[in-house]
């Protein structure tokens, strides 16, 4: 990574970070929707692979917004996250009790993204690009309805029947 010398250029490096962060996830989910148990569970997590998908896509549209090429720097954030992740696929012996754990998982996931595109989006504000802080708010409020989502069919059923097969 070059020295950050403006707002603009850390705007790029997020940017860049937050590219291959979602790149990331749209390989991850479709495995980790296999591993589900649960069809409530299944289809929220199917339903934001399609919607990771057009994160991208508007990834690509701020970049061109911003007159640049898209592309990804690793982030060693979501890929640490991601490994943690890994081993509640791994080492759950009880199907429901991988369904909490994998929710615990993807919302890390969705908190670490919630707190990049906040940040971006404010920066575009700030740096007068209204047009890419939109973009970027529709990505945040996606990424706010998906930990929604996790949480209610966490509260609603995966918590409650991992706690039951304890027993």
């Amino acid at each position: 990574m070059s020295k950050l010398k403006s707002l603009r250029d850390l705007c790029l490096s997020e940017l860049e970070d937050i590219y291959d962060a979602e790149k990331q996830i749209v390989k991850a989910l479709p495995k980790i929707v296999k591993a589900t148990s649960g069809s409530d569970l299944r289809n929220a997590l199917e339903h934001h692979l399609e919607q990771t998908k057009g994160h991208v896509g508007r990834l690509e549209q701020v970049f061109q917004n911003l007159s640049v090429k898209s592309k990804g720097r690793t982030c060693h954030g979501i890929k640490g996250i991601l490994a943690e992740g890994e081993t509640f696929l791994s080492n759950s012996e009880q199907d429901v009790v991988r369904d909490a754990g994998i929710i615990a998982a993807s919302q890390r996931v969705e908190h670490y993204e919630m707190a990049v595109y906040g940040a971006l989006r404010t920066w575009m504000d700030e740096l007068g690009d209204s047009s890419s802080a939109r973009l970027l708010q529709e990505t945040l409020d996606e990424e706010k309805e998906a930990d929604k989502k996790l949480t209610s069919v966490a509260t609603s059923s995966a918590n409650s029947q991992a706690q039951a097969a304890a027993h």
